[in-house]
């Protein structure tokens, strides 16, 4: 793989440490590709992330959210027969896994849905009232109009 250097960029950029991590990252993370999924937009702020996980039952699988990241992972409980199955092809893989996503600000996850041997993770972008752009009313004064001021005696 080609390796690329972020410095002459990242030297010219204040308050981007993240972006930087990022991409670091991304270029060196091996992905197994298991489970495979899908990330959907589904309305102006909401996202669904679906991911095929058959063989896995609700209580299988864990979803963590914390800060900028959403972890999924999945691990099925030993079945207590042991040998007593013996498969001729197993083609449905059991193995356990975790999947991690990096989320942008203000995304939250609002539920998680397990039919059909898919998970769907929905989430939605929640920005608080404090950052939401606000309008700013320009006022106007006749021409000539003089501003007094009051000053304390």
């Amino acid at each position: 793989m080609t390796q690329f250097d972020f410095t002459p960029l990242f030297r010219s950029t204040i308050g981007f440490d993240r972006l930087s991590q990022l991409m670091e990252s991304t270029l060196s993370h091996e992905d197994s590709g298991y489970p495979p999924y899908n990330i959907e937009k589904t309305g102006n702020d909401t996202y669904r992330i679906t991911m095929a996980v058959a063989g896995f039952g609700a209580d299988d699988v864990t979803i963590t959210a914390q800060e900028n990241a959403l972890v999924v992972a999945g691990k099925q409980k030993a079945n207590g027969d042991g040998d007593a199955q013996r498969y001729f092809h197993r083609g449905i893989a059991g193995r356990s896994f975790e999947r991690r996503f990096q989320l942008a600000d203000f995304i939250k996850v609002s539920g998680a849905a397990l039919e059909n041997g898919l998970l769907h993770v929905e989430l939605a972008r929640e920005v608080p009232e404090a950052m939401k752009p606000r309008t700013i009313k320009v006022e106007t004064r006749a021409p000539g109009a003089t501003v007094l001021e009051s000053k304390a005696a």
